[in-house]
């Protein structure tokens, strides 16, 4: 067993981990949910790594990523879907045809994208960039708020019969 240590600072202070590949495969099929997800991240473009100051981020629904790599290079859209348990993203457009014709979502592995405009809706994340791109020393740029999605905040009040 190795024990890695990390910069001092960060949250996990030490890591136990094997050589041994088939204990990395185990560890990585028994990996709790919140540990898949932070492991569903791609490289920001060169805009965003030098606006918010940091390499590489959790993709999310919604951000629009370009294809680096595989037949589909250079496909551009919109994260349809994110499959922690596959460890892989579907891109808006970025489809393959079945023997009768239809056309079916490519499963794409974050790691061969590239994260071109971010999706700012979550405020948690729009917080931490803000943070990240402060210790850099640039100031972000506002995003706008989003637009309600239709969904109603007043409660509807049950009416009682008499």
């Amino acid at each position: 067993m190795v024990t890695r240590k990390f910069k001092p600072g960060t949250k996990v202070l030490r890591r136990t981990t094997s050589k041994q590949a088939r204990k990395q495969r185990k560890y990585m099929f028994n990996a709790p949910k919140h540990h898949r997800r932070k492991e569903l991240a791609s490289h920001l473009s060169e805009e965003l790594l030098l606006k918010y100051n940091v390499r590489s981020i959790t993709v999310i629904k919604g951000d629009t990523v370009k294809v680096m790599r595989g037949s589909l290079k250079g496909h551009v859209g919109t994260v349809a879907k994110i499959n922690t348990r596959k460890r892989m993203i579907t891109v808006e457009g970025a489809t393959i045809a079945k023997a009768d014709g239809t056309q079916l979502a490519r499963w794409i592995h974050p790691s061969n994208v590239m994260i071109t405009k971010l999706n700012l809706n979550d405020p948690y994340r729009r917080r931490k960039l803000g943070e990240l791109a402060e210790e850099a020393g640039v100031e972000p740029e506002e995003e706008p708020e989003p637009a309600d999605s239709g969904k109603s905040t007043t409660s509807k009040k049950s009416s009682k019969k008499e």
